[in-house]
């Protein structure tokens, strides 16, 4: 296996790392799971880089390589549904357009195809990434917060509404956009691979 392809493993392997991180409420949790989180994201650029630079594009980092992107993103996502840190609406929607996009290329590798993500899924990939991590930055800007305030700020009902409020729909706000990406990107691949679809 090659390197590019060890680090799309690396990326996977690190997902249930991340998710234990982000829903295990220890010291500076929210803190270890943005770095987890950061350091797969950097593997997603460099495994690409890797691939393209050396010549080792293979057809299973063809695959593996959005679907790695999928399973730490939708774990992310999903994650923060179970927090309350966003609402499952942009979610679901997201995860009709993998559940989409990932049929058409099952059916494609039937044929003997191997389809690679386009510039629009790597686009939408990046803005889900940017989101996810603003609001893991977000969270652990808040935690920190906590920590240095006065005890009777901090614990203050009204202070902790309004910066959950805040906190939830800046979130909302960043996983919309990057929600309208997934569903532009979306709409072009299944038009790109409408073929294998129509085929009769």
């Amino acid at each position: 296996m090659n390197l590019p392809n060890k680090l799309t493993l690396g990326r996977i392997i690190l997902v249930p790392f991340f998710v234990a991180a982000l829903l295990i409420p220890f010291p500076f949790h929210n803190i270890i799971a943005l770095l987890l989180f950061i350091a797969a994201s950097i593997t997603d650029t460099l495994d690409g880089k890797i691939a393209r630079k050396m010549n080792l594009i293979t057809d299973f980092g063809k695959f593996a390589d959005p679907l790695a992107d999928k399973i730490l993103v939708l774990s992310a996502l999903l994650c923060f549904i179970q927090l309350g840190w966003c609402d499952c609406v942009a979610v679901i929607i997201v995860l009709f357009r993998e559940f989409a996009v990932t049929s058409i290329r099952l059916i494609a590798s039937a044929k003997g195809e191997v389809i690679a993500a386009n510039m629009w899924g790597k686009v939408k990939t990046v803005t889900q990434m940017i989101a996810i991590i603003a609001i893991l930055v977000f969270r652990a800007a808040y935690d920190i917060t906590l920590m240095l305030l006065p005890s009777s700020i901090a614990q203050s009902a009204d202070f902790t509404a309004a910066a959950n409020g805040w906190l939830f729909w800046g979130g909302e706000a960043l996983i919309w956009i990057s929600t309208v990406f997934a569903i532009i990107s979306g709409v072009i691949y299944l038009a790109q691979n409408r073929h294998f679809i129509s085929e009769k």
